[in-house]
C-alpha cells in the first residue's frame, strides 16, 4: 500500500529521509516529520477570563464591630453558615426595651377591654351617684330624680351611655395601636440584628476577605467576596461582527492557560447591548465540571469567522510536544538539519492532533516523539 493508499484522518507526510530511534520501554521512536496542513474557514481567538459560575460581595449593612469571620480565602462554607458577625450588644439593648413597651400595651390592652366589657353590663350612665340626688332612697332617686334631673337639663342618659362606651372603645383601639408599633418596632430591631450577620448565599468558597476581627465597619463597606466555583464559566468581549455565529446552547472549542489545555465551552449567554467604546458583546461560556484551573486565569475561544478569507492550518501530532515546561513547544529541523526549540499556541484537537495557531507555517519539518527535556540541537540518532 502507498501513502497515497492510505486514509486522510491517518495521513501524516514524511519526508524521504526518516530517523527512528527506540526509546526505552515502551516509549514511542522520535522522527522527523512534516506537519500536516489543512484548508478550512477562518476562525477568530477571542481571550477571556475564567469567572465563577457565581460570585457576591458581601457589604456590611450596618456600621459596627466585626466579632466573627469564618475563615480565609480558599475556605468553602455551605448554603446558609455564618460567614461575618458584627457586635450586636447594643441592639440587644434596645431590643429589650423595645420588649417591655411590648407587654405595657398589652398590658394596657387588658385593661381596656375590661373597662369596655363593665361598660356594657354596668352602665356608668345609670349609676344614681352621678345625679344630683334628694337625699331619699335610692328607689326614689330612679323614680323621681332622674326624670326632674333630665327635664331640669341636668343630662340624658342615652347620650351618656353612648358616649361612655365611644371612651372605653377608643381605650381598647389605643392600646391595640401601642401594640402594633411595639411590634414594629421589634420587628425593625431583628431586621437589623439579622443584618449584622453575613450568610452564605449558596456553596461556596471565600474569594477575597477586606477585614479582620476586631475591624470597625461603616455601611456599604465590602466585607468578603464569595463564589461559587464548582462551575467554570469563561467571560469574553467579542467582536461584534462575530456574535451573530453565536447561538445560546453552541459547542465552542476553547483552551485554558493550565498547560494550554483544550476544553469545550458551551454559549450560556449573549448579552443584549455591545459595548460603545470597544464595539464588542461580552459573551459567558460555561465549562465543564472536570475543566482544570480556577477563575481569574486566562483562557481563549476560538469562534468561526467567515468574513476571513479560507486558509491552510497547521496540524500536528500530540506526541510532538515536547514534555514538560511551561509552554507547548516543539523542536524545528531547518534545510541544514538542525533542530531549534520554538514555542507554539495550539487551538482545537481533532483525532489526537492538535490545530497550531501560530508558531508553525505549512512545510515546516518537526520532531515527533523528542524525549523529555529536549532542547536546542537535539536530534534523532541515526539508527
Amino acid at each position: 500500500m502507498t501513502l497515497n493508499a492510505l486514509p486522510r484522518s491517518s495521513l501524516i507526510f514524511v519526508i524521504p529521509l526518516l530517523f527512528i530511534v527506540g526509546l526505552p520501554g515502551n516509549a514511542l521512536a522520535s522522527r522527523i516529520i512534516s506537519v500536516e496542513t489543512l484548508s478550512a474557514a477562518g476562525e477568530s481567538v477571542v481571550g477571556g477570563t475564567v469567572i465563577p459560575y457565581a460570585e457576591v460581595t458581601l457589604t456590611a449593612q450596618m456600621p459596627g464591630r466585626v466579632e466573627h469571620l469564618s475563615g480565609r480565602e480558599g475556605d468553602a462554607f455551605e448554603r446558609g453558615q455564618l460567614l461575618v458577625a458584627l457586635d450586636s450588644s447594643a441592639l440587644m439593648a434596645r431590643r429589650q426595651a423595645a420588649l417591655a413597651n411590648l407587654q405595657r400595651a398589652e398590658v394596657s390592652l387588658r385593661e381596656s377591654q375590661v373597662q369596655y366589657s363593665r361598660e356594657l353590663v354596668a352602665p356608668q350612665s345609670r349609676d344614681i351617684g352621678r345625679m344630683p340626688g334628694m337625699g331619699m332612697p335610692s328607689m326614689f332617686d330612679n323614680l323621681f330624680t332622674r326624670q326632674f334631673g333630665q327635664f331640669a337639663g341636668y343630662g340624658d342618659p342615652t347620650v351618656d351611655r353612648h358616649a361612655d362606651l365611644h371612651a372605653r372603645s377608643a381605650g381598647v383601639e389605643q392600646a391595640m395601636t401601642q401594640i402594633a408599633q411595639a411590634r414594629s418596632q421589634l420587628e425593625e430591631i431583628d431586621a437589623q440584628l439579622r443584618d449584622l450577620r453575613s450568610i452564605a448565599p449558596f456553596d461556596g468558597v471565600i474569594m477575597y476577605k477586606f477585614i479582620e476581627v476586631g475591624d470597625t465597619v461603616q455601611a456599604g463597606q465590602p466585607l468578603v467576596v464569595f463564589a461559587h466555583t464548582h462551575f467554570l464559566r469563561i467571560r469574553a468581549e467579542v467582536p461584534a461582527r462575530l456574535v451573530p455565529q453565536l447561538q445560546i446552547g453552541q459547542i465552542m472549542p476553547a483552551r485554558l492557560d493550565v498547560g494550554n489545555t483544550p476544553v469545550q465551552a458551551r454559549v450560556s449567554q449573549i448579552f443584549p447591548e455591545a459595548s460603545r467604546e470597544r464595539h464588542t458583546v461580552t459573551v459567558k461560556f460555561d465549562l465543564p465540571s472536570n475543566a482544570p484551573g480556577g477563575p481569574g486565569m486566562y483562557a481563549e475561544v476560538i469562534i468561526p469567522d467567515p468574513s476571513s478569507d479560507a486558509r491552510s492550518q497547521v496540524l500536528i501530532p500530540r506526541t510532538a510536544i515536547v514534555p514538560g515546561g511551561s509552554l507547548p513547544r516543539v523542536l524545528v529541523v531547518d534545510q541544514q538539519g538542525r533542530s531549534s526549540l520554538r514555542a507554539v499556541r495550539l487551538g482545537g484537537e481533532r483525532n489526537d492532533m492538535y490545530l497550531v495557531l501560530s508558531g508553525l507555517n505549512p512545510g515546516d519539518r518537526i520532531i515527533d516523539a523528542p524525549p523529555p527535556g529536549a532542547t536546542s540541537g537535539w536530534m534523532p540518532p541515526a539508527r
